[in-house]
């Protein structure tokens, strides 16, 4: 008798911890998804932007980047021109992502070729950047396992761990619940180190309550080094027409 009386204490602790692991779940998966259906709102952008490279003794490289936008539906696309300076000029970089279908292709001019970015190639730097291929790709919410953290009135700390092979173990996620922003994302390897990590600021509200990001630092922990992205002259919502995300885009420079 006692030992069914165990049993079942057990059993009971078991469903009551699993209960609230999976509500933990879904929540996490609601924030998540709160910030993806809000950027969804915005059907087309273009905006200027500038790359600036510090190494770890604080020398920097400016590169300026045309960025084209599309997202219809669970299609997504973008392109990346490089601008400046001469010795990157006409590099362009392609996303096309639908549902979790991601295809990433870079067009090297002064080889007049299209590399499309292999699955062992998402970790590589982008252009010697601190982001990698796969920190510029698609952030679908179905990629992911999410868990929640904590949650206060204005923050909500979100662990996510993807479902396909990443050069990540997982990515805490720090939401603000106010504005529905990603806010600051930190990357751990499978010691559980952090490796690197991502801060947003500079918000502004563009359209219809959408806030986003003006500037973005990713640092490169164990290297001691930074990326900023900044943006400027951004449009929402004219139509980019749809050569712009083709080979013939990647191709063209402008």
């Amino acid at each position: 008798m006692i030992r069914t009386f165990f049993l079942l204490l057990i059993f009971s602790f078991s469903a009551f911890f699993a209960i609230a692991q999976d509500t933990s779940s879904e929540r996490a998966r609601q924030i998540f998804e709160e910030v993806d259906n809000r950027r969804d709102k915005i059907t087309y952008e273009k905006a200027l932007m500038q790359m600036i490279i510090y190494d770890s003794k604080g020398r920097s490289r400016n590169r300026e980047i045309q960025s084209y936008a599309s997202d219809k539906g669970d299609t997504e696309k973008t392109l990346l021109v490089f601008k400046e300076p001469a010795s990157v000029r006409g590099t362009a970089f392609l996303t096309l992502s639908k549902g979790t279908d991601e295809v990433q292709k870079l067009y090297l001019p002064a080889l007049s070729r299209i590399q499309t970015i292999t699955a062992s190639q998402k970790g590589d730097r982008f252009m010697g950047s601190d982001f990698t291929y796969e920190d510029l790709g698609n952030q679908n919410p179905d990629e992911y396992d999410f868990e929640l953290l904590s949650e206060d009135e204005n923050t909500a700390v979100l662990k996510a761990v993807k479902k396909e092979d990443s050069q990540y173990a997982y990515i805490r996620f720090y939401i603000n619940t106010n504005r529905y922003v990603l806010d600051k994302a930190e990357y751990f390897n499978e010691d559980g180190a952090m490796i690197k990590r991502l801060e947003t600021a500079n918000y502004t509200n563009d359209f219809e309550n959408i806030w986003l990001a003006g500037k973005m630092t990713m640092f490169d922990l164990h290297e001691d080094r930074k990326t900023e992205l900044r943006w400027s002259n951004r449009t929402i919502n004219e139509a980019i027409p749809e050569w712009r995300f083709t080979e013939r885009g990647l191709r063209r420079g402008d």
